[in-house]
């Protein structure tokens, strides 16, 4: 069982080892040379030291009562924009070569007192931003596995770790979760602690999570909220209730004509198989205006935030982020106040639209992950929501030439419960409707 283990699920890992039919011990070092036998061709991490692992995992085993524990030994995999205490955290910039954080980020901490073993630091892409990192994507290696947030989804879909934290500023979690074939979490805006997390774009910035399973994205889901103070509802029970009655709008956004042919179709036929518990629906004119707006807070944020690496070191970043940052300079204190002021009015057209349904159907990205490594995709599909900051799940439900197209959840603000119940039922009529 032991050499087997790293195929076990998070809440599959937290059972065995609270039944103590595995040690944790064991449990690491089985995910430990999975991860050696596979990072040469994948590389998702950063940093990576087996022997902090193992002595994570060995003071979790001398723990007399690990049934407290929610997440007792789980494996998290870490983006390295978020601060580790005793691993190096360097934004994914040669600018921040060798910073070693002294603190957890709050997130991290949430995840230690919950029992989790941090197995190291996920590649980034440079600042969180576009520029393509090394990470490849387990689906197929010659195809990019989305970003910023590249290492996390790589890692948790080629099984070297069951959980992963990523973040999101425009499609960070979503559209990688779905280039690589995982859950992706993107919450509510300021529902998990950003405490000791890069800072790209406040008013943007969340923390997310990746996960082989629904269940698990819910449970690791639960531990952050709460450990933010800001917990509404059971997540994890969420996701067992087996007769929810969802009703689900099928939306095709303002970004609809960018999404390639076969995504269309194959979105079309999802909607359609659904039958009367989803209806097509499309927004207010008002929201063609939201990915713009999005595009200028984003922007003129990261002008402000990324200030110190533009003025020691504008030669070290890439032209995408180079270029970012004098966008964001240009733009208008008045533009900028009236993106911030529409997202609000933007937000209330949404939940009178969203009133009837339960959640929004629409795609993660244009299409599934773009072959090469020029581009880490389009986050246009993601960006939006982001901007409004709603919650958001990546569901790995359909696939198109052989790779995975993602199936994208929105729901209301602090509507994290309601979600995690409509994605169940989603999952439920998929396998009915043999979807």
């Amino acid at each position: 069982m032991a050499g087997e283990a790293y195929k076990f699920d998070a809440l599959g890992a937290i059972a065995a080892i609270k039944a103590r039919r595995i040690a944790v011990s064991d449990y690491a070092g089985a995910l430990i040379s999975h991860i050696e036998a596979n990072e040469p061709a994948i590389q998702a991490w950063q940093h990576f030291e087996p022997e902090q692992v193992r002595a994570q995992a060995a003071a979790l085993d001398a723990c007399a009562d690990l049934s407290r524990l929610p997440l007792a030994g789980v494996a998290v995999g870490v983006k390295d924009i978020i601060d580790t205490a005793g691993m190096p955290t360097e934004n994914g910039t040669v600018l921040d070569a060798g910073r070693g954080p002294q603190t957890d980020a709050a997130v991290v901490r949430a995840l230690r007192e919950a029992g989790a073993v941090i197995m190291g630091k996920t590649v980034t892409t440079e600042l969180a931003f576009m520029h393509p990192a090394r990470t490849r994507n387990p689906r197929n290696l010659e195809h990019s596995p989305g970003g910023s947030s590249s290492g996390s989804a790589a890692a948790v879909a080629a099984g070297m770790v069951p959980i992963a934290l990523g973040t999101q500023t425009a499609g960070s979690v979503i559209r990688p979760a779905a280039f690589c074939g995982v859950y992706g979490l993107k919450p509510t805006h300021g529902l998990f602690s950003r405490e000791g997390v890069l800072e790209e774009a406040g008013s943007l910035d969340v923390v997310g999570v990746f996960a082989r399973t629904l269940g698990d994205a819910a449970a690791v889901g639960q531990v952050l909220a709460k450990g933010a103070g800001s917990a509404s509802g059971d997540y994890l029970a969420a996701t067992r209730e087996s007769a929810f009655p969802a009703r689900f709008a099928f939306v095709r956004t303002p970004s609809w004509p960018l999404a390639e042919e076969d995504t269309k179709a194959a979105f079309e036929s999802f909607a359609k198989a659904l039958g009367p518990i989803c209806e097509t629906l499309d927004l207010p004119a008002s929201f063609d205006r939201a990915i713009g707006f999005h595009r200028t807070v984003m922007f003129s944020e990261m002008a402000l935030n990324y200030t110190g690496y533009y003025e020691r070191g504008k030669d070290q970043l890439s032209t995408e982020l180079r270029e970012a940052i004098e966008a964001g300079r240009q733009m208008l204190a008045v533009d900028y106040a009236q993106a911030l002021r529409e997202r609000e009015s933007l937000y209330q057209q949404l939940l009178g639209t969203l009133e009837p349904y339960d959640a929004i159907i629409t795609p993660s990205a244009p299409g599934p992950a773009p072959k090469g490594f020029k581009t880490t995709g389009n986050p246009v599909f993601c960006s939006m929501w982001t901007y409004l900051g709603v919650p958001a799940l990546n569901l790995p439900l359909l696939e198109v030439n052989g790779l995975p197209l993602g199936v994208q959840l929105v729901g209301r603000r602090s509507g994290e419960e309601r979600l995690f119940k409509a994605a169940a039922a989603l999952l439920q009529a998929a396998t009915a409707r043999c979807i």
